[in-house]
């Protein structure tokens, strides 16, 4: 309510000092009755003629000054304010009551409706604080906004070069004057007309009506399930839809709480770009004109839910909010230094005067000083002659302590080399007697390396020895071989030739061949050229020599 009650105050501000003053500088009681009267009507207020008439008596000291006016605005109509007034009617009556007096006839390049637009904005923009202004941070942001609106492109150059020419007695500007700075088209060159209204018109539902975002979108009906095109506005905690965007026939509500979701739905029956929007009591479904325009919703209503449940303001309240907390911090901060520039100076005034008081004794000290510093001249010329002597019997001691220091010194570096000439002495000893033996054991080791060399050399030409004899023996087994094959081959032909006489005369006669009694045996000298008993002797010969070697 409170946020509430200042918005209020600051349109009837307007209304109020708008008013005419008679010859004593008060305003009358029959205009303050008027406007009483008109702001309970449109505020929803019930009507107290007995409290109007007993507030406003006639007396020099009474309410009808501007100071007695407050108690009764806040007694009998804004802490009955319910909230289920028409903001907009509301505005609109307190703007007729100070248009005429206060906008400048000048031409300007925006209707009388937009000014008034900008006049609402103005008031929902300004400081907490009266008579009523807009800062220039304030000024620079509703700007921006309406250069967003219209497409163009922000020249922060050409207001920084605005805000250096502001007026520096100043703060900021009164309502007229910041409609007047928009009607000039200083910060919409290139703009027409409806283009300014257009966007003013965009920033008006934003700041002012809550307008989150708006659009056409078709509808799926409950009932006959037709697909309708209805224009959708996106508030707090509310989507309305209307037939057209002039607003003026409303379809129905879809009421948001934190029990609401929206869920994208694949294209069917010919629609695209659908999503559903699920209430506790009902559930809506939408189609989009295109995929964007169906993400920014989707994005938007989701945006509005989160913040129902978080119970936060919209986005451009919050916003306004933490600007108008910074600005106050910031003139925290700002008085706060002011105040230990104060304490400072203030410090530096009172050390300035003590440093005066400080000055004078001193120049009564020199004074004093003076006056015995000629009888203190004799007595310093003794003194420094005393000082003289002293300094040179000083440099005097010194000279002998560090004669003796250095004899001390010397003294000490001779023994201390004589100790390590005597310690290298040791030590080369040392290495020569274990080079001695190094080279004795070097000459043991180098004579049984050639013991073993010689033994191995040994071993090898026996080994060679053999090696030739076995090649000997293996030739005389080879050509061994060679004629008992060729035997062989002999008795095979002859055993073959009787074989085929025999089946030419005795064709069923069958002849019993003597098979192999001892397995074939296959060595290096051929196929069955040693008995195995044989093959068995000369491997337990090669054995030995080998483990003899």
């Amino acid at each position: 309510m409170g946020g509430l009650k200042e918005e209020l105050l600051k349109a009837i501000w307007h209304a109020f000092t708008a008013l005419d003053l008679d010859r004593s500088g008060k305003v009358s009681k029959s205009q303050l009755k008027v406007l009483s009267h008109n702001l309970c009507t449109v505020l929803k207020v019930p009507h107290d003629p007995v409290a109007l008439e007993e507030h406003f008596r006639d007396d020099d000291e009474g309410p009808v000054s501007n100071q007695g006016y407050m108690p009764y605005l806040n007694k009998f109509i804004l802490e009955k304010v319910q909230g289920n007034f028409d903001k907009i009617e509301f505005n609109r009556m307190c703007w007729t009551l100070c248009v005429k007096k206060n906008l400048n006839k000048s031409p300007l390049l925006i209707s009388e409706e937009d000014s008034f637009k900008v006049w609402v904005i103005f008031n929902f923009l300004s400081e907490d604080k009266y008579p009523l202004i807009i800062v220039p941070e304030e000024i620079e942001y509703l700007l921006k906004k309406l250069n967003e609106a219209m497409g163009g492109v922000w020249q922060q150059e050409e207001f920084e070069h605005y805000k250096i020419n502001f007026d520096a007695t100043r703060d900021g500007l009164s309502a007229w004057e910041l409609i007047e700075l928009i009607g000039s088209g200083q910060f919409s060159k290139g703009m027409d007309r409806q283009t300014v209204s257009m966007a003013i018109n965009e920033v008006f539902n934003e700041l002012i009506l809550d307008v989150l975002k708006q659009g056409y979108m078709m509808k799926k009906g409950h009932r006959r399930k037709n697909w309708t095109e209805r224009w959708f506005v996106l508030k707090p905690n509310i989507i309305s839809y209307y037939v057209s965007e002039d607003l003026k026939d409303k379809k129905g509500d879809i009421i948001l709480d934190d029990s609401c979701c929206v869920e994208s739905l694949p294209d069917k029956d010919g629609k695209k770009c659908l999503f559903l929007i699920k209430c506790l009591d009902k559930t809506f479904e939408i189609s989009a004109s295109d995929k964007k325009k169906k993400q920014e919703w989707i994005q938007a209503i989701h945006s509005t839910v989160n913040l129902l449940k978080l119970g936060s303001p919209p986005p451009h309240k919050e916003a306004r909010q933490k600007r108008k907390e910074l600005r106050k911090k910031m003139l925290a901060e700002q008085e706060e230094l002011e105040r230990q520039m104060k304490e400072l100076q203030v410090a530096n005034e009172n050390k300035q005067q003590e440093l005066e008081q400080v000055r004078k004794i001193r120049q009564q000290m020199e004074q004093q000083v003076a006056q015995k510093s000629s009888e203190l001249e004799q007595y310093l010329q003794r003194v420094r002659e005393l000082e003289d002597m002293y300094l040179q019997l000083q440099e005097a001691l010194e000279d002998e302590k560090q004669a003796r220091q250095d004899e001390e010194t010397v003294r000490r570096l001779q023994a201390r080399l004589l100790e390590e000439e005597s310690s290298k002495r040791a030590e080369l000893e040392q290495w020569h007697m274990e080079q001695q033996q190094t080279l004795q054991t070097t000459e043991a080791e180098k004579q049984e390396l050639e013991n073993q060399r010689m033994l191995k050399e040994r071993a090898l030409q026996e080994a060679m020895a053999q090696l030739e004899q076995l090649e000997l023996e293996r030739k005389q087994a080879l050509e061994q071989y060679e004629g008992v094959k060729k035997k062989l081959e002999m008795a095979a032909s002859k055993t073959r030739s009787w074989k085929d006489k025999v089946a030419q005369h005795e064709g069923l006669i069958r002849l019993i061949e003597p098979g192999s009694k001892n397995p074939h045996l296959i060595t290096n000298w051929g196929p069955a050229a040693f008995t195995q008993a044989e093959l068995e002797e000369r491997q337990k010969s090669w054995k030995g020599k080998k483990s003899t070697e």
